[in-house]
């Protein structure tokens, strides 16, 4: 910090400028009005501005909006802040270098307002994501520190750090800083950082290094990899013989990186060789499994000692021949039995429990206290209390005295036990990833082909050395090592896995297929599209950890208590034996309440103890991420990705679902099904000049014109149309361009009417038929002049009738909202039973309604599949993309339905309302626990029952506390889909059969 300063006020303008590139030097001076050469440079330092924009849910008139702009000024570094009530939008000019788009979410949510963020311009252009390995943390004290530290680093634009998978995601601007500071201001904080990944763009392989070689062969070999195209950085790991390559899968692979290793000789020493490095596990979970062997040895061997100090201290005690034995004086008032205890005591304290002392020195370190804390504190005060009573029975002829020691032995032993079952339990919520990267099979069969394409060898190879282009051969029975498509062959591929679609899909040439599916029944020549971090799998893979590091809000209330959590507690146990050492001393009580074998400080010393360590935290952190675990896991595993706590808290609100038609409710596969010239002119050239010009439009209609228009020329597979010159796609009406020196334009009646077309008196009755029959009709002029009329009927699913009663018994409301027309659109929401209807409407239109539903007071998702259903995705509550749609719809959503099912709109719904039900859940057990438990522990019920909580039962409850709140988020691994989905979907594939 002390460095940054000094380049702020101290070093020269040039160092600034390399430090901090941000920064502009800009003003130009000119003397006596002379030329550009005769022109003096002053540099003066101007930081440059930073743009966000913010969607903010619960402003309902402009006083709302003015307190939120005063907030947002109130902090540094605010340029302006623009409020739009109506809309729901916050856009914020910023200094980057003052303030981070974090801090301004925060301070909306401050506020009173639910904010997040849509658009952030200049950090688009400069953002970098990694992931880290966070290893120490324990309570939600730990995990909201190191967020604290990561966010106020500069250039870091926003972390998540999730305290139930001991992960951060980070996003941050390179041009300030590198992951190395962020690794080493986590390292500062006291917990281990080990770097996941880095960018989205880049896939890694560890290569092991086999054979001789030196330091100098091995930078020939640095250097060689290096060199080749795509390759983006190499690291040599001496102790583990081990070769790290990040590399854009693009342009390169892992095999070509063999091949150079192994290609370089050097000397006498022979070829070195390379295979694909094994650690024998798969990162989180081996590093998970270490951690879960650890702690059950570390419980096994507090039991060695711990369970014979339990029995001298209470069992052997009331066992004559025993009890003497143990009750005989060595020294002075010094016993056998409390030598014992001391010695084995010891180690379970010093030994055993060292990690707690090494917990609460890093918390305390850095200006905060978490669970180590109060266990440090807990133990301490038994342990050394009880060391006094020794020391001073050994030194003292009448002194009278007992120990603590199996309070502090069985303390450690219980927490630890806690621990293992937390973690056991921590580890069965993130199995739905770890059943994801298992689905890619460990070999794949590689085929090498002639010119011709003839199949010449092939070679069984690791399944992470496949590249880009490469051809793999799959057998019946095999997965599908790799995303690409089929050259040759026909199957049925099982893709339950991956969309949880339990239908084989059959297989052909030129068909998709994705890797770690299975192949049924027929062999397949695979060319490879997608690898490594591009996969669909390994996509689906990210999607899910992103979902589970992102933090609800309703998390916050964990996230609030947890900062004056510990403090609090440790005020409450000191006043508590504080007030029971003061009643004591001054006769409030009977002494009859005190037990025969203590005084009223000891019985004092026992509630401030049992105060300190009933108390948890760690319920409270887990209530909410280990519920969006496995609800975001389950979600996965029936073909539905929900990105995150934030979509489950928003979706379960949900009461108004508005629909797009083409490809939401209908099957998004449109055909021509009738042709009506009004002019006179042969089908085959009206076919081809309409094929030109909508070959252009990525629109589902258009796409199946050129499907039909293909007919008419049976010579060629995919016949090259005539040049579209001039081409516009005239959104929601149409598109036009020129072809053959002809105006061609090709929509709605609204695209005729605004350029002038008149529409004769049989072409509109050919569109009202086409409209009573849920058909859309398309009109095509030629300059100027209307030559023909198309039937375009794209056919219900047939589970949307059925969907949307559903939805209707849930109490949802379905709109259907469609740029189509409105006799198409009438038709269509009469047959699914949908009553309000919104057609003819253009992109920004069906986003206006989504906000006009907005303030009318309902929380609205949008289901939709196109590039036009982007911006009501985006401004919906909860944007909901079929699967099968565009690349954008399903990045502007914030649940991806893969089936293209309508019946998973009803399964994200009911998941949301059950993940939050059970999150309600933990948050009644965990403050439940900790109102109650702390008042119990201080003996609030001891002056009328007697009943007192001894230190080490209460350490067991504090960890049966966590490990319960973990096992009632588990239970929604049972999770199932309402009954009702079951019965649709034996009747959509009834229906899809016939």
């Amino acid at each position: 910090m002390a460095t940054k300063l000094l380049a702020l006020t101290c070093i020269r303008k040039e160092r600034f400028s390399e430090r901090y590139p941000v920064v502009r030097k800009r003003l130009i001076r000119s003397h006596g009005g002379g030329s550009p050469s005769e022109t003096a440079v002053l540099e003066i330092d101007e930081e440059e501005i930073s743009r966000a924009v913010f969607r903010v849910l619960g402003m309902t008139c402009s006083a709302c909006a003015g307190s939120v702009e005063k907030e947002i000024k109130r902090l540094p570094g605010i340029h302006e802040a623009v409020i739009d009530a109506l809309n729901n939008r916050a856009q914020i000019l910023f200094y980057p270098k003052s303030v981070n788009v974090e801090t301004i979410r925060e301070t909306i949510e401050d506020a009173g307002f639910e904010a997040s963020l849509i658009e952030n311009e200049a950090n688009e252009r400069s953002r970098q994501v990694c992931r880290i390995r966070i290893n120490g943390m324990t309570c939600t004290s730990c995990s909201s520190t190191i967020e604290r530290i990561l966010q106020s680093v500069n250039g870091v634009q926003r972390a998540h750090v999730a305290l139930a998978i001991e992960e951060a995601e980070v996003h941050y601007d390179p041009r300030l800083l590198s992951y190395d500071i962020l690794l080493e201001e986590i390292e500062n904080a006291g917990f281990e950082a080990v770097l996941i990944s880095t960018g989205e763009d880049v896939s890694k392989i560890d290569l092991k290094i086999d054979g001789e070689f030196t330091d100098e062969s091995m930078s020939i070999i640095e250097r060689s990899l290096e060199a080749l195209p795509g390759v983006q950085n190499v690291e040599f790991d001496r102790g583990a013989d081990k070769i790290s390559v990040l590399y854009k899968p693009d342009v390169t692979g892992p095999r070509n990186f063999i091949r150079v290793i192994e290609s370089t000789v050097f000397g006498h020493s022979g070829h070195i060789k390379a295979t694909v490095f094994s650690e024998g596990g798969v990162g989180r979970e081996s590093k998970k499994q270490g951690e879960i062997k650890q702690y059950y040895r570390s419980f096994l061997w507090s039991l060695v000692f711990t369970v014979p100090v339990f029995l001298t201290a209470m069992v052997f005690m009331y066992i004559p021949g025993i009890k003497h034995l143990l009750m005989f004086k060595v020294i002075n008032m010094l016993t056998i039995g409390e030598i014992i205890r001391w010695v084995l005591a010891t180690p379970v304290q010093f030994i055993i429990g060292w990690r707690f002392y090494v917990g609460s020195y890093k918390a305390l370190r850095r200006g905060s206290a978490n669970m180590d804390v109060l266990i440090a504190l807990g133990t301490n005060a038994a342990y050394f209390y009880s060391l006094y009573t020794v020391l001073r029975a050994a030194t003292s002829p009448d002194f009278k005295g007992v120990d603590f020691f199996e309070t502090s032995a069985m303390l450690i032993s219980f927490i630890i036990l806690g621990k293992y079952l937390e973690i056991m339990a921590k580890g069965k919520t993130s199995q739905a990833i770890a059943k994801l990267m298992n689905l890619a099979p460990d070999t794949a069969i590689l085929l090498t082909l002639d010119k011709e394409g003839n199949v010449t060898g092939e070679e069984e190879i690791d399944g992470r050395l496949i590249q880009k282009n490469d051809v793999i051969k799959i057998v019946p029975g095999a997965k599908v090592a790799s995303d690409g498509y089929v050259i040759w062959g026909q199957s049925h591929v099982n893709e339950s896995m991956i969309t949880g679609e339990a239908r084989p899909v059959a297989k052909r040439k030129g068909d998709t297929v994705i890797g770690g599916t299975l192949n049924e029944n027929g062999v397949l020549h695979i060319k490879v599209t997608r690898v490594g971090s591009e996969s669909a799998l390994a996509q689906i893979v990210r999607l899910v950890e992103s979902a589970q590091l992102a933090k609800a809000p309703v998390q916050k209330l964990a996230d609030r208590i947890s900062k004056f959590f510990v403090p609090l507690v440790i005020f409450l146990s000191f006043s508590t034996w504080l007030a029971w050492f003061i009643a004591g001393k001054l006769h409030w009580y009977p002494e009859s309440w005190i037990p025969s074998s203590m005084d009223s400080f000891e019985l004092a010393l026992q509630f401030g103890i049992s105060v300190m360590v009933i108390a948890c935290p760690c319920a409270l952190g887990l209530a909410t991420p280990t519920a969006v675990m496995v609800g975001t896991g389950v979600g996965a595993s029936q073909g539905v990705l929900i990105k995150g706590g934030q979509a489950l808290e928003r979706a379960h609100k949900v009461n108004c679902i508005v629909f797009d038609k083409t490809g939401t409710l209908t099957m998004g596969k449109p055909v021509v099904v009738k042709t009506k010239l009004v002019k006179n002119m042969v089908l085959r050239e009206f076919y081809e000049l309409v094929a030109a010009t909508e070959v252009n439009s990525e629109h589902p209609l258009a796409k199946a014109i050129v499907e039909y228009a293909k007919k008419f020329r049976d010579d060629e597979e995919n016949p090259a149309w005539p040049e579209a010159l001039d081409f516009a796609s005239i959104t929601g009406n149409g598109v036009k361009a020129t072809v053959k020196g002809r105006e061609i334009m090709v929509g709605n009646k609204n695209l005729m009417s605004d350029y002038g077309v008149m529409i004769p008196e049989d072409a509109e009755e050919l569109l009202a038929e086409a409209e009573e029959m849920a058909q859309t009709g398309i009109l095509v002029s030629i300059n100027s002049e209307l030559i023909g009329v198309l039937a375009v009927s794209d056919p219900l699913k047939p589970s949307a009738r059925e969907a949307i009663s559903i939805l209707k018994s849930m109490n949802i409301i379905s709109i259907m909202v469609t740029g189509d027309n409105w006799g198409t659109a009438n038709s269509i929401s009469r047959e699914v039973g949908i009553d309000s209807v919104i057609a003819e409407a253009k992109p920004e239109q069906k986003a206006e309604k989504v906000k006009e539903l907005q303030a009318a007071g309902h929380v609205v998702a949008m289901v939709g599949d196109g590039i036009n259903d982007s911006p009501a995705l985006v401004a919906a509550d909860v944007g909901m993309a079929i699967g099968a749609g565009t690349d954008i719809a399903i990045e502007a959503a914030d649940i991806v339905l893969m089936k293209s099912n309508l019946e998973d709109v009803i399964t994200a719904i009911d998941l949301s309302r059950k993940t939050f039900s059970r999150i309600r859940l933990n948050y009644v057990w965990a403050l439940g626990y900790n109102l109650m438990g702390i008042p119990i522990a201080a003996g609030v019920l001891f002056p009328s029952t007697r009943f007192r909580l001894p230190p080490w039962i209460a350490g067991a409850a504090m960890a049966a506390s966590s490990v319960s709140v973990v096992c009632c988020s588990l239970l929604l691994k049972n999770y199932k889909r309402p009954k009702k989905l079951d019965h649709l979907e034996v009747r959509e594939i009834q229906v899809e059969r016939v």
